[in-house]
Order: C-alpha cells, then sequence, then structure tokens
C-alpha cells in the first residue's frame, strides 16, 4: 500500500460559469438536437429533444492491473481518485430517490485513460493500455503483456458516446517504480492500494467500490481464469 501525498479534505468550485459556456467547447461537448424516428412504413415519430456527451477523444481503455500474492491468490491494484462529479452529488440530495450518505471526494477505480487517434485497432489498445499502466501504476510493462477482455462497452448508452475497452495485466513478478501522473490538480494524493479479488468484487457488489468497469473488468478477468 502507498500513502497519500496529500491531505485535500474538500474541492471548493470558485466560479459556475454554466450560464455563459458554450456547451460545444471544453473537455465535455454537450450536442443538443431534436431527432424524430423513421419507421419501416415510412411515418415518422414526433420531434424530439436528445442531449448527447462526447469528448474530443471519443473513447478509453481500463486496465486490471494484479499479481498472484505468496500464497498464490489474486491481488488487485486500485486508485483513489479525485473525482469532482461524483463528489459534488452532495449538493443535490433533494434529487435523490435513494440517500445516499458517501462522500465521494474520491473514488476507488482501476487504471484507465483516454484512447488518443494514434491508437488504432488492437495494436494501439495494447500500446496505450501499457503507457497508461506505466503512468498511473508505475509498472513498465510491454504492449504484449496486455490482455483485452472482450468487447467494450457504454457506460451511460442513454448520454455518453464513449465506450470503454476492457483490458488486465499481470504484473507479478515486476517491480513497480515511479508513478508519473499526468501533473494535473486532480492527480494530487492519488492513493494505490493492492487488495485481495474477493475484496474488490465484494466492494463492488455491496457499492463501496462505485466505478463500473472495475467490476465488469473483475467479472471478465475471472470468468477467464476459471
Amino acid at each position: 500500500m502507498r500513502p497519500s501525498s496529500s491531505n485535500v479534505t474538500d474541492i471548493e468550485i470558485i466560479e459556475d460559469f454554466s450560464a455563459t459556456a458554450r456547451c460545444d467547447e471544453g473537455f465535455l461537448r454537450v450536442r443538443r438536437l431534436r431527432c424524430r424516428n423513421r419507421r419501416a412504413d415510412g411515418s415518422s415519430s414526433s420531434v424530439y429533444r436528445v442531449d448527447v456527451v462526447d469528448r474530443p477523444r471519443l473513447d478509453a481503455v481500463s486496465v486490471l492491473v494484479y499479481r498472484r500474492a505468496s500464497d498464490g491468490n489474486l491481488e488487485v491494484l486500485t486508485r483513489l481518485n479525485l473525482r469532482p462529479a461524483a463528489y459534488f452529488r452532495r449538493e443535490q440530495t433533494s434529487s435523490m430517490t435513494v440517500p445516499d450518505p458517501v462522500s465521494y471526494l474520491r473514488v476507488e477505480e482501476i487504471v484507465a485513460g483516454l484512447l488518443e487517434p494514434s491508437d488504432k485497432g488492437e495494436e494501439g489498445l495494447r500500446r496505450r493500455a501499457a503507457e497508461e499502466v506505466k503512468e498511473e501504476a508505475g509498472y513498465a510493462v510491454r504492449p504484449e503483456d496486455i490482455q483485452l477482455l472482450g468487447g467494450a462497452f457504454f457506460l451511460a448508452p442513454g448520454i455518453l458516446s464513449e465506450k470503454v475497452f476492457p483490458a488486465a495485466v499481470d504484473v507479478t513478478g515486476v517491480a513497480q517504480g515511479e508513478v508519473e501522473g499526468d501533473g494535473s490538480p486532480l492527480e494530487e494524493g492519488i492513493h494505490l492500494q493492492w487488495r485481495p479479488v474477493a475484496a474488490v468484487l465484494e466492494a463492488c457488489r455491496r457499492g463501496d467500490i462505485a466505478d463500473a468497469k472495475t467490476e465488469v473488468s473483475l467479472t471478465r478477468l475471472l470468468a477467464r481464469l476459471g
């Protein structure tokens, strides 16, 4: 387990400029569309509105980093990351149908990163996955070490166009180096920890780990390993 180097206790909103910001610029881009359904008999539905959230880099890769402990059991590496969008849920308690007492200042999840335009095909996925493992977890692995865990999946297909390509890598016996990160404030206080695979899976099912890509990747890896 690697101790946190930060004592971040809160994220302060300096300005909410939503009312004056364009929806087609920034890290997330909202397309506000009017659509209608076209049917096989030539008829159409009434016109309705659709909001679609895109990112300039459309898709992402996630990587489940794991190892075999001295007793032969699997352990999984997770990261605690600052996640403002999850944290600011606390401002919307009146909209919650089920009370949520958790403060999501940090969210536990696995390594992940956006795919660049040059990351084409399986070769590109493996290369990007290996680079993210080095940057976010400190393990130097080769693209050919990366295991692709089946097809990509949507996280919120009613809103988000992004798909996540799940992968895994076995770092048993690999020495951990320096965790580089990207230098942004959101990387402050990243906390890495190794946990038994059964404990991580149970935490996902309880909702203590509320990150979908972690559970999907873990269940796919366990199915592959039998």
